[in-house]
């Protein structure tokens, strides 16, 4: 199967796949006389599991040991459960974060008459200079 036909068939792009090989997730490809990449079914379903791992938010390196971890006969439940629980504490963290923004922009709009004055607490708000952070 070619690059376009593995695209297809796992719901990736072309490019994708190509990054996914350069990054090493993917081993080396067959390729034919013309320098075409073939991809087999052994391929095609490494990248199907790269692409859910993906929609699931793991990041690269994360994905990286998963896949370590998918074709290691030896390997254990637990070191798989202890990166999907830690990849949770990480969304987690950052869906935290999110909700924070969104509760301080929301008091800022609450603020903000909305109407043709020029004075705004959003802009008021973004202007303010940080203070700078704490050093280690």
């Amino acid at each position: 199967m070619n690059i376009g036909q593995a695209a297809r068939a796992c719901g990736v792009s072309a490019k994708m796949i190509r990054h996914y090989e350069s990054l090493g997730l993917l081993p080396p490809v067959r390729r034919t006389e013309a320098g075409y990449r073939q991809y087999d079914a052994a391929t095609l379903h490494t990248l199907r599991f790269i692409r859910r791992a993906r929609e699931l938010g793991f990041p690269i390196e994360e994905i990286r040991a998963l896949l370590q971890l998918w074709s290691a006969p030896s390997r254990t439940s637990a070191e798989v459960k202890r990166i999907a629980l830690q990849h949770v504490a990480d969304l987690q963290q950052r869906i935290d974060a999110m909700q924070a923004m969104k509760r301080s922009l929301e008091q800022l709009a609450a603020h903000c008459h909305g109407d043709g004055r020029p004075d705004c607490p959003i802009l008021d708000d973004l202007a303010q200079t940080p203070a700078p952070a704490p050093r280690p």
